[in-house]
């Protein structure tokens, strides 16, 4: 089993402190998919925007439907996230 040091809200600094709060602002909380790449801060905000810009681009899917697509694809690989 692979093990990934995890920083803790209260051990956030700087760019990953903005980063959490920004998580929490969206989502209530920092959820482990967000936490997997607090050691590099720049991977997960490059991260975050890609899924923004993907999840609320106008064109193409509706947001129900990509959220349905992700979900579906979440759970044929049996992935919680």
């Amino acid at each position: 089993m692979a093990w990934i040091r995890l920083v803790a809200d209260d051990e956030a600094k700087g760019r990953l402190a903005k980063s959490y709060r920004s998580a929490i602002g969206r989502a209530g909380r920092v959820f482990g998919i967000v936490r997997t790449m607090s050691l590099s801060p720049n991977v997960l905000d490059a991260s975050m925007l890609l899924y923004q810009r993907i999840m609320f681009a106008k064109e193409g899917l509706s947001r129900r439907q990509r959220e349905l697509v992700a979900v579906v694809v979440s759970a044929a690989n049996d992935c919680h996230y």
